[in-house]
């Protein structure tokens, strides 16, 4: 569907995307990630045709999109904002779209009807932009973004100024509407959390190039840089040396994964890989505090020497701060980061 093949936009003397390559299959979702000023939302202008490159191409269906103006494309945009035309009831937005086509008056109703149903507004057709929730401004958003067809669906931060709660809710349930349309769909956003929710493939971004690419699984269970791992979250990164089955590192001897490369290197280890137990057993740490995370508690550790370290663990297992435990480590929980 989509293929980018070595894009450069320069601003400046700075690249703000940098060689970048980068493919997406037809029925595809692939989420763009990465910090402010990675590139990803330049990225997305280009494709859109809103941003010319200093370098590469950009195809669509294999045809090169060098020249090929925004509204010849064939691809749908949807943005943090949503950028809804107050001036028109809700039907009139959607059907915008439709209308700039040349769609008779009739194909266009048919066409409202059926997409406000589908994002879960049946029969809002004339109700007044300006009296929806930013809920229902997103769904709204994503119906006119749909109306023509496009072969390519492009977000830039679509639930950026949603709540949390409504924000998790809506991921899914753009994950499902998207399966069901079989819909190619190419997303930017910061958070992770959105984009390993909606995303068949995640591509992080850091400084205009490509720092990884995979499935969500593949990115979280092996981040490929301590980059991408402290970009997740992660910061039990320390550096060690890598000697048959253990590494040797600041909080101790720590079990690697059969196979794992030998010498130097960066190592990562999850906080569900941090064991607590008995103070006379594994690494002497006192608890720094404990923040409640939902689903379970991340406790902060202080060992005798070397950097802080973070465990996860139920509620009710978490140790009380200033409590003094043992930590041992999880084999399956150590990455040995690139």
């Amino acid at each position: 569907m989509l293929v980018l093949e070595d894009v450069t936009v320069r601003f400046g003397a700075r690249a703000a995307v940098d060689a970048v390559s980068l493919e997406v299959a037809d029925h595809e979702i692939v989420c763009v990630l990465g910090p402010s000023g990675s590139g990803k939302s330049t990225l997305l202008r280009v494709v859109a045709g809103l941003q010319p490159v200093d370098a590469g191409r950009v195809l669509l269906d294999g045809a090169d999109q060098a020249g090929v103006p925004v509204h010849r494309r064939g691809v749908g945009l949807m943005f943090q904002d949503h950028q809804l035309f107050p001036q028109r009831d809700v039907a009139g937005n959607v059907a915008f779209g439709l209308r700039v086509r040349g769609a008779s008056r009739k194909e266009q109703a048919a066409r409202v009807a059926e997409l406000l149903d589908l994002v879960g507004l049946p029969g809002a057709g004339g109700r007044a932009v300006a009296a929806l929730s930013g809920g229902e401004q997103q769904r709204v958003a994503l119906a006119r973004a749909l109306a023509p067809g496009p072969r390519l669906l492009m977000l830039d931060e679509p639930l950026g100024q949603l709540d949390r709660g409504l924000r998790e809710r809506l991921v899914v349930e753009l994950r499902q509407l998207f399966g069901r349309l079989g819909t190619t769909v190419l997303a930017v956003t910061h958070d992770q959390g959105e984009a390993f929710a909606l995303a068949d493939r995640v591509v992080v971004m850091r400084d205009g190039r490509i720092a990884q690419s995979g499935t969500p699984l593949q990115v979280w269970r092996r981040p490929a840089s301590e980059f991408v791992a402290r970009f997740l979250g992660f910061d039990n990164v320390v550096a060690a040396t890598v000697t048959g089955a253990v590494a040797d590192t600041v909080w101790g001897k720590v079990p690697v994964s059969a196979g794992t490369a030998q010498g130097a290197a960066r190592l990562l280890v999850r906080p569900a890989g941090v064991r607590l137990g008995d103070p006379a057993d594994g690494l002497r740490c006192t608890v720094e505090g404990r923040t409640f995370r939902g689903h379970h508690v991340a406790v902060r550790l202080r060992p005798g020497s070397g950097p802080a370290l973070e465990a996860a663990c139920p509620l009710r297992d978490a140790p009380a701060e200033g409590a003094v435990v043992g930590v041992t480590f999880a084999a399956d929980e150590v990455v040995v980061l690139g």
